[in-house]
């Protein structure tokens, strides 16, 4: 047998080993190690042996090149023998439920710790404001720096052995029982000691997060690569997502306020660990056999990287734009606490708050997507930041107006809440899916961590920006819950809980442009 390489090289069934095992059969033990790839691929290809030996030499090039085979000759051998799926391939209701079972994770974790951490910190264990913002922030800038390395790593487990889910599992169980040690309050009877205590576990659940949220913000691109398709699995997922934020971040406060002080802590923590446990386990049973889409080779290195994040420009707008709006929900999250005992008068007001942001939300979720299949994604996204921000803007003057008309102004930024949230995620995958069209080679992973890790110091930035806003207004930390604030504490409670978070959610719009983001 005789085949051409990428350069013209000739390649003989005789030919030194590298060569000739290309297109030959692989061995028992490379078929073994391979054997995951080539059966998802099987249940979506049939079982042609002529295409399916295609996948089996598909994935033996991208694990063990030829020694002769540069970059552009592995790059043509693999679009040689590449057996892509169709490109409007749909999943059923099962995949998407599953999938967004994942949702439990991440909503509890990016909503809780921005509820309740801060004050947590400030008025449980004593810790100063300025001190408490600094620990909830470090780690999340380690993951800013981690989160590209999960995406590395997952993808190179994708490629490997077929499947992201070992990434997923891991990091799903080791956030649930991290996340449980966080509100744990060992006591050492010193504040730094109890604060360190606090940012070490915290340090340490963020990373089990970066491994779970990478891979499965990177999955999308991969269950289906319909335009349309996306937008749904995005909307199922930012469903969950909702019902998450609103059992977590309303029952999570209703636990710490209905049975108080250092119990009510450890207690929360321990639900929301179980909640976590739950998401994640049902979410990898739920796509264990979801089809997988095109594989190919990912970035070889941080040089690669960097090059490939400079290159992808409408990748780094969209990205910056989430980022800078994550930085304004999360400062919004972070003065709920603060909001509901100062401004409205009745720390009980915090579940009611949260649920008059997330209901509104989650009730109009499968609207969102309809908007974007008429006007387009871009045009939803930016109709999305305009309805939050006039929802925030009307919470400036929440110390005046009536109850009732401020909760008006709350429902309407969860309304524009939902839309921020369902767009940039069904946009990421469009832009994921051209790149790799673009250089053949996978972007999922790298794409996801870099967006998780920005995604991350936006969520970590909010309470660490709303604690300097409460320390420029002068805010008194204590021990026992409420304590009596200068007049210009309370200033900075308003204006850090609305004008701030509205202003950067709408800094986003000038980066969404239509030539650069429109997803087709």
């Amino acid at each position: 047998m005789t085949r051409s390489g990428a350069s013209g090289r000739s390649v003989a069934a005789g030919a030194p080993h590298g060569t000739a095992s290309l297109f030959e059969e692989p061995s028992e033990i490379l078929r073994h190690r391979i054997q995951p790839v080539t059966r998802i691929w099987r249940g979506s290809l049939g079982e042609d042996p002529e295409r399916n030996s295609c996948v089996t030499k598909r994935f033996d090039v991208i694990r063990k090149p030829p020694p002769w085979c540069d970059h552009a000759e592995r790059r043509a051998i693999l679009e040689e023998v590449s057996v892509p799926l169709p490109v409007e391939v749909g999943i059923g209701t099962r995949t998407r439920i599953g999938y967004s079972f994942g949702s439990l994770v991440t909503g509890s974790f990016s909503t809780v710790p921005g509820l309740l951490l801060l004050p947590y910190l400030t008025d449980t264990l004593g810790v100063p404001s300025a001190i408490a913002g600094a620990i909830v922030l470090l780690p999340k800038v380690w993951d800013v720096v981690f989160n590209p390395i999960a995406g590395r790593l997952s993808d190179a487990s994708l490629v490997r052995h077929g499947s992201r889910r070992p990434f997923l599992l891991f990091g799903g169980l080791a956030v649930a029982v991290l996340f449980a040690g966080i509100f744990a309050h060992p006591g050492f009877g010193d504040t730094a000691l109890d604060a360190g205590y606090v940012m070490v576990l915290y340090l340490l659940c963020a990373t089990a997060f970066g491994l779970f949220q990478v891979p499965f913000n990177a999955l999308p691109a991969e269950l289906t690569a319909s335009y349309g398709e996306r937008t749904r699995l995005t909307s199922w997922r930012m469903g969950f997502l909702a019902v998450a934020v609103l059992l977590a971040g309303g029952g999570a406060p209703g636990i710490v306020n209905g049975i108080g002080g250092v119990a009510g802590y450890r207690v929360m923590g321990v639900v929301i660990g179980l909640v976590i446990l739950l998401g994640a386990v049902l979410m990898v049973l739920g796509i264990r056999d979801a089809p997988v889409g095109q594989r190919r080779p990912g970035a070889q290195g941080w040089r690669d990287l960097v090059s490939t994040m400079r290159r992808w420009r409408s990748f780094r707008r969209l990205v910056l734009a989430y980022s800078v709006q994550a930085l304004g929900l999360a400062t919004l999250l972070a003065g709920v606490s603060y909001a509901s005992r100062y401004v409205f008068g009745d720390p009980a007001v915090q579940t009611w708050l949260f649920a008059g942001f997330v209901l509104p939300a989650l009730m109009t979720m499968p609207l969102w997507p309809r908007i974007g299949e008429r006007q387009g994604k871009l045009w939803g996204f930016r109709a999305a930041c305009l309805t939050f921000g006039v929802g925030c803007a009307g919470l400036c003057a929440a110390l005046v107006l009536p109850v009732g008309v401020s909760f008006v102004f709350v429902a309407l930024a969860g309304v524009g809440y939902a839309g921020i949230q369902v767009f940039p995620l069904a946009i990421m995958p469009d832009l994921i899916t051209a790149e790799e069209e673009r250089t053949g080679e996978t972007r999922a992973g790298v794409a996801a961590g870099v967006w998780t890790g920005a995604e991350t110091l936006g969520m970590a930035l909010g309470p660490g920006l709303f604690g300097l806003v409460l320390g420029i207004g002068g805010y008194v930390s204590g021990v026992d819950g409420v304590v009596p604030q200068p007049g210009s504490a309370v200033t900075a409670i308003v204006l850090g809980f609305s004008l701030l978070p509205g202003a950067l959610v709408l800094l986003g719009l000038p980066l969404l442009r239509r030539d650069v983001l429109e997803g087709r």
